[in-house]
């Protein structure tokens, strides 16, 4: 039976939110999560930076073989939505390994994994996870609880028979 480590992430110019889960068959474990957090006080340039260099100390750290990613939600707010497809596409970026298979969800797909309904709202999500992963509590901040969801995702929806040859 082969095995996987999937890095998720829930993409964000001030919070870029990442978990780490180890897939082993049907059975996953939470192996690490966390947030990249930027300044508003910083140029856009160098925030985009921070992310990547964060995002590729991560990769390098857990050697993920898996990336789920939440795709960007343009609501109302285009000019956010902007600033998330940016910062999103700098952890992608450090993502960019030939080892390394990215798939992307949307929102309510993450949702419709993880808690069974794509309306699924923050705290149904971190309490899932929390379920899921066999987590003492509940995984915090959202973001990193997002990316965990992410990665979740990534396991129910590209099974591990699909990436085995």
């Amino acid at each position: 039976m082969r095995d996987r480590t999937i890095l998720g992430i829930d993409p964000g110019l001030a919070h870029t939110g990442w978990g780490i889960v180890h897939q082993v068959g049907n059975s996953l474990q939470c192996v690490a999560y966390g947030c990249i957090t930027t300044s508003k006080d910083q140029d856009l340039v160098n925030r985009l930076a921070h992310i990547n260099a964060q995002m590729g100390a991560i990769v390098e750290r857990f050697q993920p073989t898996a990336v789920g990613i939440e795709t960007v939600w343009f609501g109302v707010n285009t000019q956010s939505a902007f600033a998330t497809g940016q910062a999103r596409g700098a952890a992608l970026v450090a993502c960019a390994r030939p080892d390394i298979e990215v798939a992307e969800f949307p929102p309510s797909q993450i949702k419709l994994g993880v808690v069974g309904t794509g309306s699924a709202d923050k705290a149904q999500v971190q309490y899932m996870v929390q379920q899921i992963l066999g987590l003492k509590k509940k995984p915090s901040p959202d973001h990193a609880a997002d990316a965990l969801a992410a990665a979740i995702c990534y396991a129910s929806f590209k099974g591990i028979h699909a990436s085995e040859e």
